[in-house]
């Protein structure tokens, strides 16, 4: 894309208007949309990867008869957005909607492929979202990008039997987890409380959320870059320190040798998200009723905050001639009690809708039974995820943090850590210059 484009669409995004004059020629009216005109009948197209996405959309499609909408099945994460991208630029061929990751939605933006909801009913939103998640669909400007449907609140998941037997209190701060590390470690050389995963970045990013880290922000005309300050160093450190002193694992998650651990009790706790329930049951089925959840340990833990590993949003896309009737079903699907219910019943997610989800998640997980007030503890996690700006270039950042964190897990030192951390800034913003970004 031309230099000058970028440049403008950054100003616009500052300037939290619409990106450029030729963004989006809809983004006010529908052109004879159904949601206008309520005798004549839009098809709307959907690109998703949420399994049984189509279930819930059948309800929408049964009581909106004139606005029909057609799941069209996609993989997700990069290939959907590459799909997108491709489709924009030829100038045919992008849905009217897609399911779009949090952290996806400045690349959409930067390439005018989104577009701007704030002009109509999804606009009305807010109140239903956490502030963390509202500005992940923003970027902290006035126009509106897509509408929040899941999130992945932080939470620090642990083997309660193991912390009984060995008499330990679940730690509030992250002092205390270190020290609860080194307890774990000590009864039981073979195992750890958790382990640095050097090759899931979302993770990462979530836990230097947590620390209210931000790795992008927009600067007048210029995207900044923000991964080498205080926040990120301090939590890179951290783990790098406990790494170094042995008392946490330094291998990847999600190996065969993470799930044995996990089934074996060598792999005593996991700061995951909300999703994790999910994962447990399938890769360590038999420890079913001996986790429970807690909070994530604090930095500070008078205004306790949490991170986001995860989580998407529906958004109308730059092509569709029926913004107004996308932005209608968007905003039913993501926020209506109905709707909501039946996304958490059909694919299985945990609801952005801070009431949708108390409403439609009224039992623990089954692999939680054990501990009823399982969704409170996540529903209160979610309320307090900080703000935090991605940038139009996350995926460089993302294979930054797996190349560079690889090889500081393997060394075992902190200051290797501290070292990833630099390079990560240093590839980030070489790659926003190279690619016509302006960058202060």
């Amino acid at each position: 894309m031309r230099k000058s484009f970028r440049a403008g669409a950054v100003a616009m995004l500052a300037a939290a208007a619409m990106l450029t004059a030729g963004c989006s020629g809809n983004s006010g009216s529908d052109n004879g949309s159904a949601a206008n005109d309520p005798n004549q009948k839009v098809e709307l197209t959907y690109w998703a990867w949420a399994p049984n996405l189509d279930k819930v959309v059948e309800v929408w499609n049964e009581k909106n008869p004139n606005i029909h909408v057609t799941v069209n099945k996609q993989d997700g994460g990069d290939p959907a957005v590459t799909k997108l991208l491709t489709a924009v630029k030829a100038g045919s061929g992008a849905p009217d909607l897609i399911q779009a990751e949090y952290q996806k939605i400045p690349t959409l933006v930067a390439a005018d492929a989104l577009a701007d909801l704030s002009g109509t009913e999804a606009n009305e939103t807010k109140s239903h979202f956490p502030e963390g998640v509202w500005n992940d669909v923003t970027l902290g400007g006035d126009a509106l990008y897509s509408v929040p449907q899941d999130t992945g609140p932080m939470v620090f998941y642990y083997r309660a039997d193991v912390f009984e037997k060995l008499g330990l209190s679940v730690p509030t701060t992250w002092d205390q987890y270190a020290q609860a590390a080194k307890a774990v470690h000590a009864a039981d050389p073979e195992a750890y409380l958790g382990t640095f995963s050097s090759n899931d970045a979302g993770w990462f990013t979530g836990m230097t959320q947590q620390a209210r880290a931000s790795w992008w922000g927009i600067d007048g005309d210029a995207w900044s870059v923000s991964i080498d300050k205080e926040a990120t160093q301090k939590v890179a450190g951290y783990w790098g320190g406990l790494v170094e002193e042995g008392i946490i694992d330094n291998k990847p998650m999600y190996t065969p040798e993470w799930n044995t651990a996990l089934n074996t009790g060598k792999q005593v706790g996991w700061l995951s998200a909300a999703w994790g329930p999910g994962v447990l049951s399938g890769n360590a089925g038999s420890t079913a009723g001996q986790w429970k959840v807690a909070p994530m340990p604090q930095w500070d833990a008078a205004k306790p905050s949490t991170g986001n590993w995860g989580g998407s949003s529906t958004a109308v896309t730059s092509q569709s001639k029926n913004l107004d009737a996308a932005a209608k079903f968007a905003t039913w699907l993501n926020t209506d009690p109905e709707a909501v219910k039946a996304l958490v019943t059909e694919t299985g997610i945990y609801p952005a809708d801070t009431e949708g989800a108390k409403s439609a998640l009224t039992e623990a997980p089954a692999f939680f039974s054990n501990q009823p007030d399982f969704y409170d503890v996540v529903g209160d996690a979610a309320q307090s995820v900080s703000s935090f700006t991605y940038g139009p270039n996350v995926n460089v950042a993302y294979n930054a943090y797996n190349d560079q964190f690889a090889k500081a897990a393997q060394s075992k030192q902190k200051s290797a850590f501290l070292d990833a951390v630099k390079s990560m800034q240093q590839v980030t913003v070489e790659d926003l210059l190279q690619t016509g970004f302006t960058v202060k």
